[in-house]
């Protein structure tokens, strides 16, 4: 058949036989006469590069029309069950604090046209999972990477920086909310957890935060509560508690910026599970440290089918970090 070299973005009418057609709205398009090609082997993105559009599975029926059926998208990551928080979610999180702290991060740095760029990308590789937090300074930039995205695909995690002694008692934990969510430009937060908790008995120093977060998700302003952990005793606390629908915790098979060994945090883990808690794995790679070809495949290997995680957050810095960790998990998920 012939392949169409198309200059404009207007849908296909087949005119006659001898290689000319016209578009809809009476715009011209030339055409390019070409070999025969297996068109179910073009990617999406050659498609768009030689100018076609990317309409997955347009077929027009009538005389003298032409059929055109699209190639299956680029292999997206799937979507887990987050225990029993009712949270459906990517497998994988873009995380927006790889060195972050004082409002910024990585992620920030790259930029609000590269960083929404990336994020889109991500979207259409199925990350739809986007975990933030105030320190990191990026619910601007998520906010203005899902303007043009559907609400309801997306799922929207970040942290609130809380204190033992409770020292910012007079600012109320819905007012923080109301902060959060007028940054992101959303009515609801999917997931809030308290950050970085990093001792235990915090079920009983943080009752003023656990009680505001618990009140927002009976008004519906969030629909999912837990914590993220940086110490042992704090993850064994979380593991048991009922308050507790999700847990932020560090995994991966080196024991780097880990809170116990690989197979006695698994094993906690996979208690948590049972228990219903959502699960999200944090430090894949260690916090950067392993990051050769080799290590790569190791961790997400132990994160996918030893570590008790249902997810995981990986504060990807660029589109070919992207493809690169949605290519392999998905591959390990196949088998």
């Amino acid at each position: 058949m012939n392949l169409l070299s198309i200059f404009d973005t207007s849908y296909i009418l087949k005119n006659s036989k001898n290689d000319r057609i016209r578009a809809f709205h009476g715009k011209s398009i030339h055409l390019k006469t070409k070999q025969k090609e297996n068109m179910k082997d073009l990617s999406r993105r050659k498609f768009i590069r030689t100018g076609l559009v990317s309409f997955a599975g347009l077929a027009v029926a009538g005389p003298g029309l032409l059929k055109i059926n699209f190639p299956a998208e680029t292999t997206a990551v799937d979507k887990v069950k987050l225990g029993n928080s009712g949270l459906e979610v990517s497998r994988i999180a873009l995380g927006t604090g790889s060195k972050g702290g004082s409002k910024a991060s990585n992620q920030t740095r790259l930029g609000m046209e590269q960083f929404v760029k990336m994020a889109h990308h991500g979207y259409d590789r199925g990350v739809r999972f986007f975990d933030m937090a105030d320190s990191y300074g990026s619910h601007q930039y998520v906010g203005e990477a899902i303007k043009t995205l559907p609400r309801e695909k997306v799922t929207l995690l970040t942290k609130i920086w809380t204190h033992e002694d409770g020292s910012d008692r007079n600012v109320p934990v819905r007012e923080s909310l109301d902060r959060y969510r007028q940054e992101m430009g959303t009515e609801y937060i999917d997931i809030v957890l308290m950050h970085c908790l990093m001792s235990g008995g915090w079920s009983n120093n943080r009752k003023h935060y656990m009680d505001g977060l618990a009140k927002a998700k009976q008004d519906g302003i969030i629909k999912a509560v837990g914590v993220s952990c940086h110490n042992w005793d704090a993850m064994v606390e979380a593991v048991d508690n009922p308050w507790v629908d999700v847990i932020m915790a560090r995994i991966n098979p080196f024991q780097s910026h880990m809170d116990n060994t690989p197979d006695v945090v698994k094993e906690l883990l996979g208690k948590a599970k049972k228990n219903g808690i959502g699960v999200i794995g944090m430090k894949i790679f260690g916090e950067g440290r392993h990051v050769s070809d080799v290590e790569r495949e190791q961790s997400f290997k132990f994160a996918l089918t030893e570590g008790n995680t249902h997810c995981m957050t990986l504060g990807m810095e660029s589109i070919a970090q992207v493809d690169d960790a949605v290519d392999r998990v998905m591959k390990i998920v196949k088998g």
